[in-house]
């Protein structure tokens, strides 16, 4: 390239990605890097092994790649693979490289075709690569095989688009010639996160096997979808010359002779082909970290000043100092007590608009799901009309009663006072569940330490289950204390001199019409 300091750009890069890898975590940086998308059987395997100059990658039927493969590729005198996993070991046979990708594939997804987005890391070293890294995803598939979920399909989507969302991806998207560019997996997916087309580079395989009188060249000139980086064809080996083992660099001979000798890509025949396609992707991923580098930069010393704070903090730490395993202890806890407050309270910091949470539910328990479960109380009036008189005609027994007993009212009333039991003890129980929740909810701060988490919810919903039985022992008591003073002087309280007053009022309303009433009568009898 040139410019050996931005040779170095794409290596030290490998060595921030192999850094965050081993420890397990990104540390929220999102690196540059090359994402290959496309359909099952697209060529994307081939395309990476023609980098390469070696085959090394798994095939066969159905879904091969199942966790995504971070590739980097380093130019060094000498050739070897080497897996970040096992380090120690250098690879210079690639069909080892081969089965150690299945095996370590197979130790995190199992053998029935499972997927996961936890990534193997492989590095080459050769002569014949150029500095690149590129990350190859499992193909885009629509019908599971094996043990596969029927969602397998969204499984992949969302594991793809992980990768290619972030805006420092640069996306490879696969797709063959013989195939309707417009019906292309990799080209709609590339479209969703990228709509402008900025950093999606296309890449038509399968040339050779288009029909006889058709070209791919409107697509190659970049007329039909256009990219702003528009599309490089290759040529790769077919399955017959795969199984065969005929070797890469004849390959690679064989597909020069093809753009140079094709009628429709001769004149273009320069910028096609797998080593253009390599050099191309160098130059765009290292203009891409050049890019990138200064946000990059500044992130990573924002993040450095914050650790470093942090460890100042710890300066003087003992880990056998009790005082201060105490503090933090009391912190944690004093910390879930607030969470919980403000969960109820509803005054806290950060507002959920997805869904309702702690004190908003229990406030629907009582002002929707209460009321509703009073309207569920129904009964059947001509059943309460047919108790009502058995028990009018049971109190005043042989003889023929003039009034109404108190006794028999009475009897009625607390048959229908009893039916509340039910839906007041469902509250409870339903606002309870609702408590010990939140109490979960609150409590995942403390998930670095299980047996604190553990105790704190025990102890915490052991202490509501006693608040519950007391307070159904209320209500209990509450309804035993309705039962036995039924208040006929309340003031809501439908007596007869009460239905008689307003029965008055009723027949006098009705006897002296409105001014509405009167204009329309006048009118009538006019």
């Amino acid at each position: 390239m040139g410019n050996r300091g931005m040779e170095e750009l794409i290596p030290l890069v490998n060595k921030l990605q192999d850094a965050f890898s081993s420890i397990g975590q990104s540390c929220h940086l999102d690196l540059p890097q090359i994402a290959v998308v496309g359909g099952q059987s697209a060529g994307k395997s081939s395309v990476l092994e023609n980098f390469v100059g070696r085959d090394f990658l798994p095939r066969g039927s159905g879904i091969v790649t199942r966790r995504p493969l971070i590739l980097q590729l380093i130019f060094s005198k000498t050739e070897y693979a080497e897996f970040l996993h096992c380090k120690s070991k250098k690879f210079t046979d690639f069909d080892e490289v081969r089965q150690e990708i299945e095996a370590e594939t197979d130790r995190v997804t199992g053998t029935n075709k499972g997927i996961s987005p936890v990534p193997i890391n492989l590095r080459v070293y050769s002569p014949h690569v150029l500095n690149l890294t590129l990350i190859d995803l499992p193909g885009i598939t629509k019908v599971p095989v094996g043990d596969q979920p029927p969602d397998i399909e969204y499984q992949i989507k969302d594991m793809i688009l992980q990768f290619i969302s972030r805006e420092s991806s640069l996306i490879l998207a696969v797709t063959p010639a013989n195939m309707d560019l417009a019906n292309s997996d990799a080209l709609k997916l590339a479209k969703e996160v990228d709509p402008q087309g900025l950093r999606t580079i296309g890449v038509i395989t399968k040339l050779d096997l288009m029909d006889e009188g058709t070209d791919a060249r409107d697509i190659l000139e970049n007329k039909l979808l256009p990219l702003r980086r528009g599309y490089i064809g290759v040529v790769n080996r077919s399955q017959k010359d795969i199984e065969g083992k005929k070797d890469i660099r004849a390959a690679l001979a064989a597909e020069r002779k093809f753009f140079l000798s094709h009628p429709a890509y001769r004149h273009m025949a320069d910028r096609m082909g797998t080593p253009h396609l390599q050099k191309t992707l160098n130059q765009q991923l290292t203009n891409h970290i050049r890019e990138s580098l200064p946000a990059l930069r500044s992130k990573l010393q924002s993040q450095l000043l914050s650790l470093e704070k942090e460890v100042e903090e710890y300066k003087n730490f003992r880990p056998d100092d009790p005082t201060r395993k105490t503090k933090a202890l009391l912190q944690m806890v004093q910390q879930f007590g607030v969470d919980f407050e403000k969960r109820i309270e509803g005054s806290g910091d950060q507002v959920d608009t997805l869904e309702l949470s702690g004190g908003a539910r229990i406030n629907r328990i009582f002002h929707e799901r209460f009321p509703f479960e009073l309207v569920k109380m129904e009964f059947d009036e001509k059943d309460l009309r047919r108790e009502i008189s058995y028990a009018i005609k049971n109190i005043h027994g042989v003889r023929t009663g003039l009034f109404t007993p108190d006794l028999a009212f009475e009897a009625i009333v607390k048959k229908q006072v009893v039916k509340l039991k039910e839906p007041c003890l469902k509250c409870v129980d339903l606002v309870i569940q609702e408590l010990i929740n939140t109490v979960r909810q609150c409590t995942s701060k403390l998930s670095s330490y299980p047996r604190l988490r553990e105790e704190t919810e025990r102890i915490v919903t052991t202490y509501i289950r006693e608040r519950e039985g007391r307070t159904k022992d209320q209500i209990l008591l509450l309804i035993d204390i309705e039962q036995s003073y039924i208040n006929t002087n309340h003031e809501d309280f439908i007596g007869f001199a009460n239905a008689q007053q307003r029965s008055t009022q009723l027949n006098k309303k009705r006897a002296i019409p409105n001014q509405g009433e009167i204009l329309v009568s006048t009118h009538l009898v006019w």
